[in-house]
């Protein structure tokens, strides 16, 4: 999400399928040298930060349990990596002390032009609020593969019907936002591994064993 809305990618493939090969209004940026801020450094965070390092990102991280395997990892407070970062992605469970996580006073700390990627829980992010910034131009680009409000619409197709949910059209009316509908997750091999995961818990849990996965045991 990151490469397609830093690039406008998405933009020129629609051109191009329609013959129009001009390159006006594509320019982008390079993710070298800038500073990208990690919020939350579980599995799918540090494998975020890997890709970052590897695209040459200086690299500022905040989890309220901080990975001492991530020894090349600046760990700052919240609000320093909302202070010094250019770029901001969510990696985090959705719990009370973080709902609403990015709203109208945690974007009023951030650099002016901030990109933001949510593909965590959407209501990490208060929409109304980063409406009002993408408004302001304070937030220069905005992808989200998640929506607080998505049980209504994400996994339906809706292309016949009347969404009558305001924000979510607002957002998409937005040529700097990209919405995808929950699919980061969604590859044969995430698929697979799901299933493979799903059938041996469930084998064990016949047999009075207990899953190498203890999350399942939580569900």
């Amino acid at each position: 999400m990151l490469l397609t809305i830093t690039r406008k990618t998405h933009k020129a493939y629609n051109r191009v399928r329609e013959q129009n090969f001009s390159l006006d209004g594509l320019l982008g940026y390079n993710l070298f040298g800038k500073t990208v801020g990690v919020i939350g450094t579980g599995k799918i965070g540090k494998a975020f930060i890997k890709i970052m390092k590897g695209f040459g990102c200086k690299i500022l991280a905040y989890d309220i349990l901080p990975d001492v395997s991530l020894t090349d990892v600046a760990y700052v407070s919240l609000e320093e990596l909302l202070k010094s970062s250019e770029i901001i992605s969510l990696h985090c469970p959705l719990t009370k002390e973080n709902h609403y996580l990015v709203n109208s006073q945690s974007i009023d700390l951030m650099k002016p032009g901030v990109t933001i990627v949510n593909t965590s829980r959407g209501a990490l992010i208060n929409t109304i609020d980063i409406i009002k910034a993408l408004k302001t131009k304070k937030i220069a680009a905005l992808c989200i593969d998640v929506y607080e409000q998505e049980e209504k619409l994400f996994f339906k197709d809706l292309s016949s019907s009347i969404i009558d949910d305001d924000k979510i059209q607002r957002l998409m009316s937005f040529p700097n936002v990209l919405v995808t509908a929950h699919q980061a997750f969604f590859t044969e091999e995430a698929m697979t591994e799901i299933a493979q995961i799903t059938l041996d818990s469930i084998s064990k849990i016949s047999k009075n064993t207990m899953p190498e996965n203890d999350a399942v045991m939580l569900t």
